[in-house]
């Protein structure tokens, strides 16, 4: 799906990041990509992360997957959601709707949940730490945002939901079938659905706080140290008072905890690894028959392409005359056409081609990973 309409590079400017924006209908085309029983069948499998909220005297609740199918027909009139992440992963045409966002750089975008909602249905007032594209597939759905909020804002007492306690509407707008709301990091809202079949597909990104990329960052060069690196003061000279940590002994543990954390070049292999992990480690996507590289090269040969895995993340940094190429947490260093090839994958689609030696070696590697596949024949 492609946008007819619409102009990324005034809404970076005045609208990123910034303030909350409707589109409307700006598809060249829309059409719902998942009707509401397939969504439900995928709420039924294991290893499909759900949710279902629903609405029992006035206070929600929250059940979470995966559920029996005779759930759903237990449900009432009462107002419910059910709420599917990461779709995109097991649907091909909702991971399509990532591409139009890709203005912003992949290793920010993380999945696209889907929701459905009887009349009424929501998830209550709520806020979140990261941007996201509120896409109606089906249905109507009124949306209010409200103002920033942060670590300070009173919560709703609940056990399992985040509930704004005292909400106010700045906007208030209902969205028909292929209408987007945008709504950046922090900013308060509420959607509730209009009437029966209301379908939203919410494209999230990812920002990682600096306590997190800390945390991890530490732990893998932590895991990397010699027990024997240790502080030395060779040069120790008299102090007045022994009970004192002196300025010169400070300057200088300072210095090794920030020297261990300093290698540039050591981060950005690291964050290639810890960014482009799937979402779910533990999900094997591999092909049940690993496959040979004269294979793949006959495949390749026939006019097969090859296809990404959505739920396989790719990224590459450039590095000297090769790049480094991430895939699922694997890191592969890559030049001449294997670099080459590398930066067509990170850029999506199908690929086809003759490859040479080193590019068919990482085809296959690829493959076998199961971050590449050759589409099924029916």
């Amino acid at each position: 799906m492609q946008f007819a309409h619409f102009d990324v590079a005034a809404f970076i400017n005045a609208n990123w990041q910034k303030r909350p924006l409707l589109i409307r209908n700006p598809w060249k085309a829309w059409a719902n990509p998942l009707e509401p029983d397939e969504l439900a069948g995928l709420a039924c499998e294991e290893g499909v992360e759900s949710r279902l909220i629903t609405s029992g005297s006035g206070k929600l609740a929250l059940e979470r997957g995966p559920f029996a199918e005779e759930r759903f027909a237990k449900l009432g009139k009462e107002p419910w959601t059910l709420l599917v992440q990461a779709v995109d992963h097991y649907v091909p045409d909702v991971a399509a709707l990532i591409e139009p966002f890709r203005f912003v750089p992949d290793w920010r975008i993380d999945d696209v949940m889907v929701s459905y909602a009887n009349d009424g249905g929501g998830v209550g007032p709520h806020f979140d730490q990261y941007d996201v594209f509120l896409i109606q597939g089906l249905g109507r759905r009124r949306w209010r945002v409200g103002p920033v909020c942060d670590a300070q804002t009173p919560l709703v007492p609940h056990e399992d939901l985040r509930l704004i306690e005292d909400f106010e509407a700045t906007g208030d707008w209902v969205l028909e079938p292929g209408d987007i709301l945008y709504v950046p990091p922090g900013f308060a809202h509420d959607g509730v659905a209009i009437g029966d079949d209301c379908m939203t597909y919410s494209v999230g990104f990812r920002a990682p706080s600096r306590a997190e990329l800390a945390e991890a960052w530490t732990a893998h060069q932590v895991d990397a140290m010699a027990e024997d690196d240790r502080y030395a003061d060779p040069d120790l000279s008299f102090q007045a008072h022994p009970g004192e940590i002196t300025a010169e002994a400070l300057d200088r543990l300072h210095g090794m905890v920030l020297a261990s954390l300093a290698d540039r070049d050591a981060f950005a292999r690291w964050f290639g690894h810890y960014n482009s992990l799937s979402k779910y480690a533990e999900t094997d996507w591999r092909p049940e028959e690993q496959m040979e590289a004269d294979e793949v090269a006959a495949m390749l040969g026939e006019g097969h392409a090859l296809h990404r895995n959505p739920a396989h993340r790719f990224a590459f940094i450039e590095a000297g005359e090769g790049v480094l190429l991430f895939v699922d947490g694997v890191c592969r260093e890559c030049r001449g056409e294997a670099a080459a090839l590398a930066r067509d994958l990170c850029a999506g689609g199908e690929w086809s081609g003759s490859p040479g030696e080193e590019a068919l070696a990482l085809l296959t590697a690829l493959i076998n990973q199961g971050s590449l596949g050759f589409e099924e024949e029916d």
